[in-house]
């Protein structure tokens, strides 16, 4: 039985890669996100050689973020009444020419700092439309029984996309000048639109009941968004996985950036080489962890793997904060981005089966919403708790999760959920 399961994992997932749709989603998706982290390091590099100020760099990173947090609800809503593919296919050409725009106006020497500012604001506003779209467009590319393998493959190279974007931005920047980054930038985007454009989705099921919501009520955006919001507060199972979503992206935040940096000079004395080796420990297990999980495939018990994953992150932040050696915590940190990797493939394509298509996009921007919020509150919580050393900074985390997975073990909703 073994051996046949093993045999089978690598079949399983690359069997949606066969998929024409599939293979340009994945394309498309994948320049979107290598175009993101151009995008971080082109805004911080050609905003520091404008103005040589950090505070300002803050100003334009924000602008950036807060139209992306704030529209994303707007973003999701519109995902279930428009056709998805024509939201991103519109939100990747859009930043395309921003980005073009702002290249051409850096070599030109006539971009002003506000001049950023403004397309730093409409590029996170336009990317909002973007995000919960390209995840609630799966199950209309593949069949549910695909979807695990599909989100798995999916994540790796949104992943692998997240650590190669920045790299190779900042050596744009380092060979050329900054603003020709923002029009390599602008190719990704361009690309990603024009593969996105020659996907072919499966015909739209009919649309389940709403949410009690009048017809009256549809046509007005806030009544949709409130009723995605509410759709997803009065699942158990959803606000369960919502609930530790939240709690994971707390984590990344707060203790995977401002507790690595922390951990990684005052602690295992290291310097910015730890840094670097904690933060790959982290993609390297959360790639591994994605690739697993596709291929393993079936429907395990998704309340389950919650619970596990909140346990387990929890007991590896409470071993963040007690122990010095840089072997064991590197193995830590390896095992705990393999486990949000593994459990991410299932939770999501739980989501994407069993939520109706017509309420899909805005349940996700919920949970994306969620997350947004929850990234400042970290940094600035784990910021305050580093100067009082390392179990002060991961040991309230700990407890939370620990928490966490107890309370998801209480429902038996949750428990049964596959």
């Amino acid at each position: 039985m073994m051996a046949t399961t093993l045999a089978g994992a690598g079949p399983r997932l690359w069997a949606p890669a066969r998929h024409r749709s599939f293979r340009l989603l994945w394309t498309g998706q994948s320049l979107s996100l290598l175009g993101d982290g151009f995008s971080v390091v082109a805004f911080s590099w050609i905003t520091l050689g404008l103005t040589g100020s950090t505070l300002t760099l803050g100003y334009v990173l924000a602008f950036q973020a807060v139209p992306r947090a704030l529209l994303t609800l707007v973003g999701g809503s519109l995902g279930d009444s428009w056709s998805t593919r024509t939201l991103m296919v519109a939100s990747s050409w859009t930043r395309s020419a921003l980005m073009a725009a702002v290249g051409l106006a850096g070599l030109s020497g006539h971009l002003t700092v506000w001049m950023l500012c403004a397309a730093a604001a409409a590029f996170g506003a336009v990317d909002a439309f973007f995000q919960p779209a390209r995840v609630s467009i799966l199950p209309s590319v593949v069949d549910d029984d695909l979807l695990t393998p599909a989100n798995a493959l999916l994540g790796a190279g949104a992943r692998t996309a997240a650590v190669i974007g920045p790299a190779v931005g900042g050596a744009v920047i380092a060979m050329t000048r900054a603003p020709v980054a923002f029009l390599v930038d602008a190719v990704c985007f361009a690309l990603c639109g024009w593969c996105v454009s020659r996907i072919r989705t499966r015909p739209a099921p009919a649309p389940a009941a709403a949410p009690e919501a009048g017809p009256a009520e549809r046509t007005t955006l806030g009544s949709r968004i409130r009723e995605g919001v509410t759709y997803t507060l009065r699942d158990p199972r959803l606000r369960t996985i919502v609930a530790l979503d939240t709690a994971v992206n707390f984590c990344y935040a707060g203790p995977f950036t401002v507790g690595f940096a922390a951990l990684a000079d005052d602690v295992l004395r290291g310097g910015s080489a730890t840094l670097g080796i904690l933060n790959g420990a982290l993609a390297g297990g959360a790639l591994l962890g994605t690739l697993v999980g596709g291929a393993v495939g079936g429907r395990p018990r998704v309340g389950l793997l919650v619970a596990a994953l909140a346990g387990w992150l929890g007991a590896g932040m409470a071993v963040l904060g007690l122990v010095h050696s840089t072997p064991a915590v590197v193995a830590t940190v390896l095992a705990m981005g393999f486990a949000i990797g593994f459990q991410g493939v299932f939770g999501l394509s739980w989501i994407q089966r069993n939520i109706p298509k017509d309420v899909l996009s805005r349940v996700i921007s919920v949970d994306m919403v969620l997350g947004y919020a929850a990234a400042p509150l970290s940094l600035i919580a784990c910021g305050a708790l580093a100067g009082s050393g390392m179990s002060a900074l991961f040991g309230p985390v700990a407890v939370v999760l620990a928490l966490t997975g107890l309370a998801v073990l209480g429902s038996r909703a949750v428990r049964a959920m596959r």
